[in-house]
């Protein structure tokens, strides 16, 4: 059995801060997210709230994926979520 890895991306209750990480457990990393038990950007800015989330088969095309998010404009990020999570529903509940 291959593991998985997950690309995603964080934002706080107004969804105007972006935050795009990579973790092979993404429930773990989102529950970490919203304890506040990151320290960094997460924390700083309150971003608690998934609302993006991509699987990988390998860490290596994850990592890739990640540097490519990140290298996206804002306008970019914000048409990603919007094509996978129309109403930006905190996705982490769901988990």
């Amino acid at each position: 059995m291959s593991k998985q890895y997950y690309v995603y991306i964080m934002t706080n209750k107004a969804n105007t801060v972006f935050y795009t990480g990579v973790t092979n457990d993404l429930k773990r990393r989102v529950y970490d997210h919203q304890q506040k038990l990151v320290e960094g950007f997460t924390r700083r800015y309150n971003a608690a709230k998934l609302v993006f989330f991509e699987v990988c088969g390998d860490i290596e095309a994850a990592i890739a994926r990640e540097k490519q998010i990140k290298g996206g404009s804002r306008r970019d990020k914000i048409a990603l979520i919007k094509a996978a999570n129309e109403d930006w529903r905190d996705l982490g509940e769901e988990l």
